[in-house]
């Protein structure tokens, strides 16, 4: 709706009522109870462990942190499902949970399908299902309980779509199989094919078992999809975009480790994964095993994606580069995925000729620091110095086409100051203020601490490991201050 409130959402709420929530111990107590279902299944006491999901499928507070979720902290909060409701107001937000304690949430409506664009494939598109607002606030509340249950479970090499795990992490556990002194130097580099779209509901209703909420996972998988006002059915498969689907695709994935065997290292991210072993000819019995295991899972890999390689001549994993060279394992960004981020930001540029130089830095300082994070951790000085070289280069561009009957001495005096020590930096006055544009060249490269083995935050044992980590994630990247000149043309693509 244009006015960003509910359509047909229910009674009218106090924006008063939503603001004033104790937000933090609303969460403190979820977090609580989601630790007692945690502990509950590490000591295999089964009964306790369905009292307390059903606990949390009735619990008002998690009605609360879920719509607050939903509406509000996910980025497709303001993307409707096929009845076009959307809650974007406090509200909108109060109105909702009111309504939800009236709605029959297991009398599902179909995801609707849209597609998006596929990162570093230009032209091609992925499917997303997006759920109806009360079924994402649903799933949700189902994933509260039933989350912490398989998170005391789940294998210590997995890490995609877990609370408390990164792509870092899942970096540095390669790193650990792959560092100079490996013993294991074949890598099977593999992907699933159509992971969520193909997925088998059979499998997955008989992974998780007759616990709380089972009737509502299977009735979200077999709700069916509306693309262009037409319904198709769904047989296999759990939608992109739903809440729950993560956590469902790691469930059934579960227990590749185990059927591996020690002899192997493997390191999964959702769909991605590798494996190492000692010979050519372990790996392609890796890849064998694999290939049947997933065939009850209705999987496969995906053949233009899966490829062994020996770690010296290198393999691209979740936009890393890992190879060995000098007899160094060495972890860099991905030469396609900078190239393709360089480029995206050259074609923003290009659509945006006429908007101001503080736009240009908001915009850009925001994508700057995300990426730069991204790869901190890893070999990253030269390509973060190419990167600030080709930002340079791209915005000195703009700037002329800016103005071209300018000389280029007017323009460095007008785009282009000093910030400390730093010359020629994209500069921008905001009334009294100076705005500069980030200096990817100034970040620090930082060392990342892999999380502990099968290590999770919803583990009460280890909730000082967790604050200690947390205090660590909040570091910034810090400015250092040491290019004095023009950024020249001498650095090119092979540093990336």
């Amino acid at each position: 709706m244009k006015d960003g409130t509910a359509n047909s959402i229910g009674a009218a709420g106090k924006a008063s009522e939503w603001n004033l929530m104790p937000w933090d111990y609303i969460t403190k107590s979820i977090n609580k109870l989601r630790q007692r279902i945690f502990r509950a299944t590490r000591e295999q006491r089964w009964n306790v462990v369905r009292s307390l999901m059903k606990l949390m499928l009735r619990s008002y507070f998690n009605l609360l942190v879920s719509v607050r979720r939903v509406t509000q902290k996910n980025k497709g909060k303001k993307t409707a499902g096929v009845d076009g409701e959307r809650a974007l107001t406090p509200e909108a937000r109060m109105a909702l949970v009111r309504s939800m304690g009236r709605f029959t949430v297991w009398k599902v409506k179909p995801a609707k399908r849209i597609y998006i664009p596929k990162a570093g494939k230009p032209g091609q598109k992925r499917p997303l299902g997006i759920p109806t607002l009360r079924n994402r606030v649903g799933q949700a509340i189902v994933k509260n309980a039933l989350e912490p249950c398989w998170e005391a479970q789940f294998e210590g090499n997995s890490y995609g779509f877990r609370p408390g795990r990164s792509i870092d992490d899942a970096i540095e556990h390669c790193f650990k199989y792959l560092n100079r002194r490996t013993t294991r130097p074949w890598v099977l580099d593999a992907d699933l094919k159509s992971a969520f779209d193909q997925i088998s509901h059979e499998h997955i209703l008989a992974m998780i078992g007759p616990v709380p909420g089972r009737y509502l996972i299977k009735e979200w998988l077999k709700a069916g999809y509306v693309e262009a006002d037409f319904f198709h059915t769904t047989d296999s498969g759990t939608p992109q975009g739903g809440i729950i689907s993560p956590l469902l695709l790691n469930v059934a994935l579960h227990g590749l480790q185990q059927q591996l065997g020690p002899a192997y290292g493997y390191v999964r991210y959702a769909d991605d994964l590798i494996v190492c072993a000692r010979t050519y000819e372990q790996i392609e019995a890796a890849q064998s095993t694999i290939e049947e295991w997933l065939k009850p899972r209705g999987l496969a890999l995906h053949p233009e994606k899966t490829r062994i390689v020996h770690i010296n001549d290198g393999f691209n994993f979740l936009s890393f580069s890992i190879a060995h060279q000098g007899g160094k394992c060495l972890i860099k960004p991905q030469k396609e995925k900078v190239l393709s981020f360089l480029a995206k930001l050259r074609l923003w540029l290009s659509h945006h000729r006429q908007v101001t130089a503080v736009t240009v830095i908001r915009h850009f300082n925001q994508i700057l620091l995300g990426w730069s994070n991204h790869y901190k951790h890893v070999v990253s000085k030269r390509v973060f110095a190419y990167v600030s070289c080709e930002l340079w280069k791209m915005l000195w561009r703009w700037c002329l086409r800016r103005h071209p009957k300018k000389g280029k001495y007017w323009i460095a005096r007008k785009y282009f100051g000093e910030q400390g020590n730093v010359s020629w930096r994209f500069q921008a006055k905001e009334g009294q203020q100076t705005l500069y544009l980030f200096d990817v060249a100034s970040v620090q490269i930082e060392r990342h601490t892999k999380v502990k083995g099968t290590a999770s935050p919803d583990d009460p044992a280890l909730q000082e490991y967790w604050q200690e980590r947390q205090k660590k994630g909040k570091t910034r990247p810090r400015m250092r201050r040491s290019r004095k000149a023009l950024p020249t043309a001498g650095s090119d693509a092979r540093a990336v």
